[in-house]
């Protein structure tokens, strides 16, 4: 990575990675460097599955948003997002880590993916370690915020709503802007949650296969963000994924990403089949939707590679949506603009 870098050089590069200047106060200058580069950190751990059953969020003492799988060991996945945040931005304490991006100040939104229930939604174990996290970091547990598109479907997932003291966990339910939000191809009303609640965002998608977009990850996610996503699923979702993600209230608020790809699915999603699941154990950290989407994507096609199935192209799901937000600058999927830190803990 470079060295510290002018205001004038993060600007431009905060333009190409898609890091929106409410962070500029807070994230490291030299974590984005002036020529569109894009750091994304992949962490994985052969304990983060134990079949007998692992440690709880809450047998560690830990806040809990809820519990979806036993065989999940909270201490690795606490381990594993410490030492990944760690070399994200470049920090020796996974308190200074955290202070790097976020400030006592911030409300904090943690938007998961909970549209199919267990097993296919983002893990509520990962979701308590970024908790922990933002915790060091002296951000207040009543300025925390998880959240999907309802109640429902978030209970289904295995979280526990909460919408009284500590940290907050529910569904915008009806809870959208009365007027639409309009930008490129996309036109729906954003979730107030995000354009009136929060100051940081946290993405943290569970990384799938889709029916429709060929995966789902980062900029996917925030089809639960807006109103009306079944308006926006034509042409593979191309440009609306774009065009949505480069909105100034999602763009602008995201700090960081974090993909839950523990036990991603290559196939028959974004719904639960589980003859498709598989243990990758591994979190990604980024804050370049782009790259990250462009990661998982590999990971999806490896897979699909490795049990015989055909690239998504060519069953007619391209992930076309990655090179037209790379054109509109919100990221690079040039993987030679990456700087790439593999880890293993």
């Amino acid at each position: 990575m470079t060295a510290r870098l002018s205001r004038r050089e993060f600007l431009k590069g905060a333009a190409a990675t898609g890091v929106g200047l409410v962070g500029a106060s807070v994230i490291s200058l030299d974590t984005h460097a002036a020529d569109g580069r894009s750091r994304i950190v992949i962490v994985n751990s052969p304990k983060a599955i134990v079949p007998s059953g692992g440690s709880t969020a809450k047998g560690l003492g830990m806040a809990s948003v809820g519990d979806a799988d036993p065989t999940l060991d909270q201490g690795t996945v606490n381990k594993m997002l410490a030492q990944g945040m760690q070399s994200f931005t470049d920090t020796k304490s996974e308190a200074a880590a955290w202070k790097k991006l976020f400030k006592p100040s911030d409300v904090v939104g943690i938007k998961v993916n909970c549209l199919f229930a267990k097993n296919a939604s983002t893990h509520p174990e990962v979701v308590a370690s970024i908790i922990a996290g933002l915790k060091l970091a002296g951000v207040k547990p009543d300025n925390i915020i998880v959240w999907d598109r309802n109640d429902r479907e978030m209970i289904r997932a295995g979280y526990a709503i909460n919408r009284k003291a500590g940290v907050q966990v529910y569904g915008t339910e009806s809870e959208y802007d009365a007027e639409p939000t309009k930008q490129g191809s996309f036109n729906g009303k954003l979730s107030k949650i995000v354009t009136e609640k929060i100051t940081a965002l946290i993405n943290v998608p569970i990384l799938k296969d889709h029916s429709i977009s060929g995966v789902t990850c980062a900029m996917k996610n925030h089809y639960g963000t807006h109103v009306n996503p079944g308006d926006h699923h034509g042409n593979n979702c191309d440009p609306f994924l774009a065009d949505l993600n480069a909105i100034p209230a999602i763009k602008d608020k995201t700090r960081l990403i974090i993909c839950d790809a523990l036990r991603p699915l290559c196939n028959g999603g974004p719904g639960c089949k589980p003859e498709f699941l598989w243990d990758h154990k591994t979190l990604l950290i980024s804050a370049d939707p782009v790259a990250m989407d462009h990661q998982g994507w590999q990971i999806i096609e490896a897979r699909r590679t490795e049990i015989g199935l055909k690239p998504l192209a060519d069953v007619g799901r391209p992930t076309k949506f990655i090179v037209t937000a790379a054109s509109k600058n919100l990221g690079t999927n040039d993987p030679a603009r990456m700087d790439i830190i593999r880890k293993t803990v």
